[in-house]
């Protein structure tokens, strides 16, 4: 990694505030001065300023309880964003991994870890999701052949992948899908002849939501949550 890039990940010094202080020779990597922001930084090395050493803390990896209302982007000037609730250092370095709506709940990953990011929401990974959900009509008898037989939305060339739902009562579902067209669970329901109610994403892959998160908590994910969607 270069110097200036390893040392703004690694305090609250910008990329522009990091070049300065390089460039003014405060800079050491394993006690041996550097004045060029582009030099390579290797894992095993100790990096320095003024003597201070400092650490790179790797890639981060957090799971999101999100609540209705909170918007699945970095930045919007209406509405409270899922990386507003992440409350970490350089926390703007942090990616959505696979959005929710902005009346859905539930599980949202959230990562600094671009290819991590690219392999869970990638169209070819295959990466199951599972949503509960709640419908305004009754469920209707023929809605799991149709799921499985893949549901053609409006304005889509191609029929969604199969999908599997499992009844709990008259109006509520659990749904597993293995895509993430954009809205799409609630245009599947339509293109039904239903209205989705309420829509609570429950896992991601074999990563699930943490029962002890309350809306609006996030807790980092353990290194085997992690390296199950590797």
């Amino acid at each position: 990694m270069r110097l200036d890039k390893y040392i703004s990940n690694s305090t609250d010094l910008s990329r522009s505030e990091a070049k300065r202080v390089i460039k003014h020779s405060l800079v050491a990597i394993d006690d041996r001065t550097i004045s060029d922001p582009a030099q390579k930084v290797a894992p095993n090395q100790i990096v320095t300023i003024e003597g201070a050493a400092i650490r790179h803390v790797g890639n981060r990896y957090f799971m999101l309880n999100k609540p209705a209302g909170v918007v699945s982007v970095s930045k919007d000037k209406l509405h409270t964003t899922a990386l507003q609730l992440i409350y970490e250092h350089r926390s703007e370095t942090l990616q959505i991994a696979g959005r929710l709506d902005i009346d859905s709940t539930g599980l949202l990953l959230i990562t600094d870890d671009g290819k991590w990011n690219h392999r869970l929401t990638s169209p070819r990974s295959d990466c199951a999701k599972l949503y509960s959900v709640g419908l305004a009509t009754e469920i209707g008898a023929d809605y799991a052949q149709k799921l499985a037989a893949g549901v053609q939305l409006e304005g889509e060339k191609h029929r969604c992948l199969p999908a599997s739902m499992q009844q709990i009562d008259s109006h509520h579902l659990s749904l597993q899908i293995a895509e993430g067209k954009y809205h799409q669970v609630k245009r599947m329901f339509a293109a039904l002849g239903n209205h989705v109610m309420s829509l609570h994403r429950t896992q991601i892959g074999s990563i699930l939501l943490d029962t002890d998160l309350e809306p609006g908590d996030y807790r980092p994910l353990t290194p085997a949550e992690v390296a199950s969607s590797q």
